[in-house]
């Protein structure tokens, strides 16, 4: 690569902009950046100008000369760069606000990756990605592509399959939260644990042994029943079951608590959706917080406020992978990346989210071997989940998205899903073209959403 990286960031008007800048300036030294391109698109014009301006400051306040280009137009931010990072949200946070409400209108768990939400994001995800794909082909051919567009293994699992293109890497903050925080239970430092993950994004399970090889897995699920388990800020926390977990002897991520403790996730979630409103109604409500402190002319350093916002050390998991890459630095990262046989009870040719050593090559992944019993056969079916909704999505088929929801372990089988994935078509025209014809019979047999707010929103 020439002297100086030119990175293009797709979805540049997102709140987690200064904390991919915090990364970038931390990292300079190792990874000599010469301009970063912020993309976005017209509903998203206004926070792209103040996020920005601040990513300017935040840059003019460091030792060094970078500088930041905003942009509606793609194209122009693609052409050359050495690495595209996507972070977009497509139909912004009202369109989450959707995915999680109209489910819990029908008494189902309603959440940003997970269930009938996790699907329609994915749903309107795809396509979009794909068209970024092949304008990298074009204008960019080189450039390694870092996501962290949710739901991140499904997006990367579709760059992959259907885009044909394995300079992709899959990135997500839980698993760099568990290396940072876990160490502490047992009085060590990060550096002194090894760790192993296996499994798929959201959906993972990990070992940890001590820097001379003992398993101390045990040891910290002990404390885990006693200190802070350093789940995500959009978790609810319910105790896993211990005996469980003594039976796995593995860590399972945050997310589990949708599988393991569905009853009570559940419960909460409705309560919250009857009273305070769903997280992404709060989320909407700091993130409107976050840009006010934002447009601050003096602020020129990320806001402890932004750590509410879910996405901690964000910045650690894009950033160290991007100078890893750069410098060949072989970091050990968990990233979304074709199996290999890493993951032996999942194809090959398939996305996992497994540990890697990344470096000019990409992902070379940590073989984790097989799973136990039961995590195999939850595994397995959520990834049958997520090549179904993949495949819908590309495809527009309405079938095989009937399918998916009839698969996924959150969604009770039956004519009440079938409403809710109705629903959720109708709610979501505005951003499904693939779904066209679909939404179009939807409308005339007399489908509408049931649930006001959502119906609301545009």
């Amino acid at each position: 690569m020439t002297k100086g990286i030119k990175i293009a960031t797709i979805g540049g008007g997102s709140s987690y902009t200064p904390e991919l800048m915090e990364g970038f300036i931390k990292r300079y030294e190792e990874l000599p950046i010469r301009e970063i391109w912020l993309v976005d698109i017209e509903a998203g014009k206004e926070k792209l100008a103040i996020v920005g301006a601040m990513a300017q400051r935040m840059w003019d306040a460091s030792p060094y000369d970078v500088k930041i280009h905003m942009t509606l137009d793609r194209e122009e931010a693609l052409k050359d760069a050495d690495f595209v990072t996507t972070q977009f949200r497509v139909g912004l946070l009202n369109a989450r606000i959707k995915d999680e409400r109209i489910p819990a209108y029908y008494g189902m768990i309603g959440q940003e990756t997970n269930g009938p939400g996790g699907m329609f994001k994915a749903f309107r995800t795809v396509p979009i990605i794909l068209e970024i794909v092949e304008d990298m082909k074009r204008l960019c051919p080189n450039a390694w592509l870092i996501n962290f567009a949710n739901p991140s293994g499904m997006v990367t699992e579709a760059v992959v399959r259907y885009g044909k293109w394995d300079r992709v890497i899959g990135l997500c903050n839980v698993p760099v939260m568990a290396t940072m925080i876990e160490p502490a239970l047992i009085g060590k430092e990060p550096d002194e644990l090894i760790y192993k993950f296996a499994g798929l994004n959201h959906f993972h399970w990990h070992k940890v042994t001590d820097s001379h090889g003992n398993d101390v897995t045990m040891d910290i699920i002990d404390k885990m029943y006693q200190e802070d388990n350093g789940l995500p800020k959009n978790i609810f926390d319910v105790p896993f079951y211990r005996e469980q977990l003594e039976q796995m002897r593995m860590i399972p991520c945050g997310y589990h608590r949708y599988y393991y403790r569905q009853e009570e996730m559940l419960k909460h979630a409705l309560e919250e959706y009857q009273t305070v409103g769903t997280r992404a109604q709060q989320v909407k409500q700091t993130e409107a917080e976050l840009f006010e402190l934002y447009k601050d002319p003096e602020l020129d350093h990320k806001p402890e406020q932004l750590q509410q916002r879910g996405g901690a050390y964000y910045s650690d998991a894009a950033c160290e992978t991007i100078a890893s890459i750069y410098a060949n630095k072989n970091t050990q990262i968990v990233v979304s990346t074709k199996n290999e046989g890493a993951v032996p009870d999942l194809p090959a040719d398939c996305v996992v989210e497994v540990t890697a050593y990344v470096g000019g090559q990409g992902a070379r992944n940590v073989a984790f071997g097989e799973l136990p019993t039961a995590e195999k056969g939850w595994l397995q079916v959520m990834k049958a989940m997520e090549l179904l909704t993949i495949e819908a999505a590309v495809t527009g088929d309405y079938n095989t998205a009937l399918q998916a929801f009839t698969i996924n372990p959150l969604v009770p089988s039956g004519e009440t899903a079938k409403r809710v994935m109705d629903e959720l078509f109708i709610a979501h025209k505005a951003y499904l073209p693939n779904f066209k014809s679909t939404i179009e019979r939807l409308e005339k047999e007399g489908i509408e959403v049931q649930d006001e707010l959502a119906k609301s929103l545009n």
